[in-house]
Formats: structure tokens, C-alpha cells, sequence
């Protein structure tokens, strides 16, 4: 396939030079050209590639129907005789076959006779297909070569129309950006509607008991499940507030020091250590929180608990001697750790961009450095380091793989962060698993959840820009 490209990519790189070298040679003459020879380059480059590109979009399109109907109007009789789900298989085991894979399936005579000849069959028509949308491709590179060999002259405006197409470029960048989001939203909306006309949205939002079940019989008892979902913002809240207990002050500190008191040797030698934090996947910290972090605390607080026992607070240390390896804390607190390169490395930055003349001054009023620190550089720094804290948030209330290692999947309406508990992207990735029916209320709750959760982290966002818009100044 990238051989065959090979034409179109030639034909480009063809039509550039010649473009320049024509212009060149009318430059030669004596007329005056309103742009560069490489302008005029880019501008015939532009026009022999948009065009192959668009045939080659509009064939991956259309050919797949194509070559479906071709198939199936060339197939054996007896084939023609399967039913539609049989024959789609036969097909896909041809094409198999045909690429020199196996067969998924085993066919009984005379299906197995014909899957070599079929194979063969799929293969040259896939081909065709294909070497067909790359002629049309071709084809089209040169018909928009041809164009701009016809228009080419010293006074056409080459590097405007290059920049227009730039211009165009970014736009058709922005807009996918823009439509993917729309389309993320639309589809949660939507799905979101599907899930609350079968649950209340008041039941969803204010409900303590979330068990989502799946009826297996029409007048089976309990078969709606229960879709109270205040437990699961209970638990995302309770481990977002952990660990931004850990990540916020160790973070923003380690910030202040390497940005204001430590020395240029150590600062280059532990930020960029630090940072490595941050390339570690979820996966490990949620075995660091398994295998070290939750039996570390389990032993710790059953100690105390063994402690207590006999005593007047000797409920306390019963419950104490229960607690598991799986608890909020220990996901709170790896999260935590998780999160301090997000904090630290973006508020080091914002700090080292206050002007150096705001030091300066304060240190000429006789401030101290830390009196320069609390006072001048992080009111400077406010909305760079709430954007920092709201990142951390962001990036806490998404997270899974730690949750579901070291809190456990027990959805309880708690703020004890010795208990187990779920937080509502656990509850998704758990409804979405395997396979599923997208008509029951039970799959559904993942798309109210998700609009949920993007809901309140919009507001967040909005609070978060309110208060930055509130303490912001400006600085000369």
C-alpha cells in the first residue's frame, strides 16, 4: 500500500520544484514576482496533494459497499444459500484466508472446498479495489498539478494563498476539536436522557443505595437495581480531598523551594527527579498502594487498635483491629503522591515567571525572603498555581487504577477514610465491562454518571476561574 502511495508523494515533490523552478525562469526574464520561488513551490505542492487526499478519503468511504457487493454478487450458490450471519462469517474466513491467515471457523463441505477459491476471489477484488482508488488518486495529483502549472506567473500571490490555506488548516484543526467535544456531550446527553426515564433523577442524585442489577426474569424481585449514586460522590470526594491534602502543601512547598531557596546544582538535579513521578503509570502506584502502602497502614492502625482494646476506648480499638488493607486513605495517599509533579512543576514555573523586579523591590523595602515569598510572589502567582490545583483535581476525580486497587469497589455513603469505598469512574469502567446490553438502566448509569461528573467538573472550573478572577492583579 505505501508502495503504491509512492507515485502521489512523487508527483507532489515534482510539481513543487517545477513550480519553483518556472518561476524562476520567468524571474530570469526580468519580471518582478510578488513571492518566493519556495512559495510558489508550497502553493503547487498544496494543489497536487489535496486532491489525491480527498480521492483517497472519499474511496475509504465507498469502497468498503463496493467490495461488499461485488463479493456477494459473485459468490458460489450454495454460499448465496446461507443465512445472513453465516454468510458474513464465510466471507470474513475468506478474506482471512485469502491474506494466508486461518480460518476462525471450521466449515463442513462443501463451504471448506470453496474457502481457498473465495480467498483468492476476496483477495484479487480487495486489490483491484485498491490499486483503483490509488489510480483515481493519481489522477487527481496530476489534474491539480496541471491546474497550477496553468496559473503559475510572476504576479499571482502565491504566499497568500498558501497562508489561506494554513489558515484553513488550523480552522478544520479547531473545528474536529470543537465537534469532538460537542459530539462527547451530545452522546452523554442523549444516553443520559435514555438512563433517567427509567430512574428518577432525583432517586440518581440523592439516593444512598447504589447496587445497579440487570433483570434476568420479567417478575424477578428487585430486578431495577438500585441507582442511588450519592455514595459514589461521597467516595470521589473523600479521595480527592485526601489527596489533595498530601499533593496541594507538598507540592506548592517543593515549588517554593527549588524556585527561591534551593541552588542552581540541586534544583537541576531534583525537579527533573521529581518529574519522574509524573511518567509512572497508574498501574504501579496502584501495586505500591496494594503491596506496601495498604498493609503499612493496616498494620499501623491495628496496632493502635490492639492498644486500645480494654480501655475506655475500647470501640475504637475493635473497629481499629477490622481495618483492611483496602481504605480510602491508602488511595487518597498514593493518589497524593501521584499528583505532587503536576503541582510542583507547574507552580515551580508560574513562580519563576514573576518578574524579578517585584523581588527586587521588596527586598529594597526590607522584606525577608520569605516575607517576599508570602506576600509579593504568591499573590503574583495565584491563578497560575489554582490552575495547577485545579489540574490536581481534575486529574484525581478521573483517576481508576489506584481506586479500584486500594479502596476496593464497596460503594458506601461514608467520609471515614478507614472504610472502603468506590468513586463514581470506578462505577463506570465496572458497567461498561464485558458485554453488555446498551437498553438496560444498568449500562445506561454509566452515561449518568459521566454527564454527572462532567457537570461538576465544569463548575468546578467555573468556581475555580471566579476565585483566580477575584485575587488576580496586575503586575507591570
Amino acid at each position: 500500500m505505501i508502495l503504491l502511495f509512492l507515485p502521489i508523494l512523487l508527483v507532489a515533490a515534482v510539481a513543487a520544484w517545477a513550480g519553483a523552478r518556472l518561476l524562476a525562469r520567468q524571474r530570469q526574464r526580468g519580471e518582478r514576482a510578488h513571492s518566493r520561488p519556495g512559495q510558489f513551490g508550497a502553493w503547487a505542492l498544496i494543489w497536487t496533494v489535496f486532491p489525491a487526499v480527498v480521492v483517497l478519503i472519499a474511496a475509504a468511504l465507498v469502497t468498503p459497499s463496493i467490495e461488499a457487493a461485488l463479493i456477494s454478487s459473485g459468490a458460489p450458490e450454495a454460499v448465496g444459500e446461507l443465512d445472513p450471519l453465516r454468510r458474513s462469517a464465510f466471507f470474513a474466513d475468506a478474506r482471512s484466508v485469502g491474506a494466508g491467515q486461518p480460518a476462525a471457523q471450521i466449515w463442513a463441505a462443501p463451504y471448506a472446498d470453496l474457502l481457498p477459491a473465495e480467498g483468492a476471489r476476496v483477495a484479487r477484488i480487495s486489490w483491484m479495489l485498491e490499486l483503483a482508488g490509488l489510480v483515481l488518486a493519481a489522477l487527481a495529483a496530476l489534474a491539480g498539478a496541471f491546474y497550477v502549472f496553468r496559473r503559475i506567473r510572476p504576479d499571482l500571490r502565491a504566499r497568500n494563498r498558501v497562508e489561506g490555506w494554513i489558515v484553513g488548516l488550523l480552522f478544520a484543526s479547531s473545528a474536529v476539536a470543537i465537534l469532538t467535544t460537542v459530539g462527547i456531550i451530545a452522546s452523554l446527553v442523549f444516553d443520559s436522557i435514555r438512563f433517567f426515564a427509567s430512574v428518577p433523577i432525583t432517586e440518581f442524585l440523592f439516593g444512598t443505595q447504589w447496587s445497579p442489577q440487570t433483570a434476568i426474569r420479567a417478575d424477578q424481585v428487585g430486578s431495577t437495581g438500585a441507582f442511588g449514586a450519592l455514595p459514589l460522590f461521597a467516595g470521589t470526594f473523600l479521595i480527592m480531598l485526601i489527596a489533595m491534602a498530601v499533593a496541594a502543601p507538598v507540592g506548592l512547598f517543593a515549588a517554593i523551594y527549588l524556585s527561591e531557596y534551593a541552588g542552581p546544582v540541586f534544583r537541576a538535579t531534583v525537579k527533573p527527579v521529581l518529574e519522574v513521578l509524573a511518567g509512572v503509570p497508574t498501574v504501579v502506584y496502584g501495586f505500591f498502594a496494594a503491596l506496601t502502602v495498604g498493609p503499612a497502614f493496616r498494620e499501623f492502625f491495628n496496632a493502635i487498635g490492639a492498644a486500645l482494646v480494654g480501655g475506655p476506648l475500647d470501640g475504637v480499638g475493635q473497629y481499629l483491629m477490622l481495618v483492611q488493607n483496602q481504605m480510602a486513605l491508602v488511595a487518597g495517599a498514593v493518589m497524593g503522591i501521584m499528583l505532587i509533579p503536576f503541582v510542583s512543576s507547574l507552580s515551580d514555573d508560574i513562580i519563576n515567571a514573576v518578574p524579578q523586579s517585584l523581588r527586587d523591590g521588596s527586598y529594597a523595602m526590607g522584606a525577608t525572603k520569605s516575607e517576599t515569598v508570602k506576600r509579593v510572589l504568591l499573590p503574583a502567582a495565584l491563578p497560575g498555581v489554582a490552575g495547577a490545583m485545579l489540574l490536581a483535581m481534575s486529574r484525581a476525580i478521573g483517576e481508576t487504577m489506584i481506586v479500584t486497587m486500594a479502596a476496593g469497589l464497596a460503594a458506601r455513603l461514608t467520609l471515614n477514610p478507614l472504610d472502603t469505598v468506590t468513586t463514581v469512574t470506578v462505577q463506570i469502567v465496572t458497567l461498561l465491562t464485558g458485554d453488555q446490553e446498551f437498553d438496560s438502566p444498568k449500562t445506561l448509569a454509566a452515561f449518568g454518571l459521566g454527564l454527572t461528573l462532567f457537570l461538576v467538573t465544569l463548575a468546578l472550573n467555573i468556581i475555580a476561574q471566579r476565585i483566580v478572577h477575584t485575587y488576580r492583579q496586575q503586575y507591570d
